[in-house]
């Protein structure tokens, strides 16, 4: 029995890409698992994993957190269903994806982060405004004030991305795998939460998150977020 602890916030809005490329990596694999969801302020609840972090992965007695660490489990423990990777070059080159995604992350989440705390549970608003003005430096009002300031940077950084897609409609080719669930998670938090807009149709990526949205009976759809 697979048990998947993920973030939640306010209005059943799932936000964390992390979470959203475990619950991709397990539709691809076709497990199902029990979800858990969790507030920020619910560490309790995954304590046994000995971090304060999700997602968290329970498959019987084994505990597994940290999303890439899921995935390559998932990978080696299940070899009989559809792989995330395609053989170990394709997890090698995932790799790469995994290691560069917080380049775009954090540009997303500067932009966006105000809106994060407007949709977190109100239980955790003051554990969210402390942590994250203090990783900053900065009050949310004022990050949310210079959010624009990154679109440059975001522009720039989703743009080999975007060259990618003008040859194949997913980053792995022509069916998606797990580099693609990485660079989605990103863009699912972003549409989870904020009205802001980062790709429009006719954009190769607003195609590409449209694909990955009808991925897997529309498992990007199936939550509360923004219109495309």
């Amino acid at each position: 029995m697979l048990t998947l602890y993920e973030l939640l916030g306010a209005d059943d809005r799932r936000f964390s890409p992390y979470c959203w490329r475990t619950r991709m990596a397990l539709a691809h694999k076709g497990l199902k698992a029990e979800i858990i969801p969790c507030k920020f302020t619910d560490k309790h609840l995954f304590a046994f994993s000995g971090q304060d972090k999700v997602p968290v992965l329970k498959d019987g007695d084994r505990v597994v957190f940290d999303s890439w660490d899921i995935a390559c489990y998932l990978e080696d423990t299940y070899p009989d269903r559809p792989s995330l990777f395609g053989g170990p070059v394709g997890r090698c080159e995932a790799r790469f994806f995994n290691e560069w995604a917080p380049t775009l992350s954090r540009l997303f989440l500067l932009t966006v982060i105000k809106d994060i705390f407007d949709h977190v549970h109100p239980d955790d608003k003051a554990y969210f405004r402390l942590s994250r003005e203090q990783r900053f430096g900065k009050s949310l009002e004022q990050l949310g004030a210079e959010s624009d300031n990154h679109r440059a940077a975001i522009d720039a950084a989703m743009a080999p991305l975007r060259a990618v897609l003008e040859h194949q409609p997913f980053f792995c080719g022509d069916a998606p795998a797990y580099a693609d669930y990485i660079v989605f998670g990103h863009f699912q938090m972003v549409r989870s939460i904020s009205p802001k807009r980062f790709v429009e149709k006719g954009d190769a990526l607003y195609e590409w998150r449209s694909r990955m949205l009808d991925l897997f009976d529309s498992l990007g759809r199936s939550v509360n977020a923004y219109p495309e």
